[in-house]
């Protein structure tokens, strides 16, 4: 088995999730492969409220599922569900 690399990706995020991690951007080196792997990486460090079930991610301007594999240089949205009023 060869070991994982890791790769740099920047991702964004909005509503309660920028709040709950006190930015609206950032860069990351993960080692993770897929975008559900990074979100559950990120939920832990910043304690997002949310879960994958509830958010949609957009990977390189695309709305796509939680599989899809990442790559170096990514840019990653992750998008909560936002209420109107």
């Amino acid at each position: 088995m060869s070991e994982k690399s890791t790769i740099t990706v920047t991702t964004q995020y909005f509503a309660i999730m920028k709040a709950e991690a006190g930015m609206g951007e950032e860069k990351v080196t993960t080692s993770a492969s897929t975008t559900l792997e990074l979100f559950d990486e990120l939920q832990a460090r910043h304690g997002f409220t949310i879960g994958s079930a509830e958010t949609k991610v957009v990977v390189n301007e695309e709305f796509c599922k939680w599989d899809k594999e990442l790559a170096d240089g990514d840019l990653i949205v992750f998008v909560p569900p936002i209420a109107g009023g």
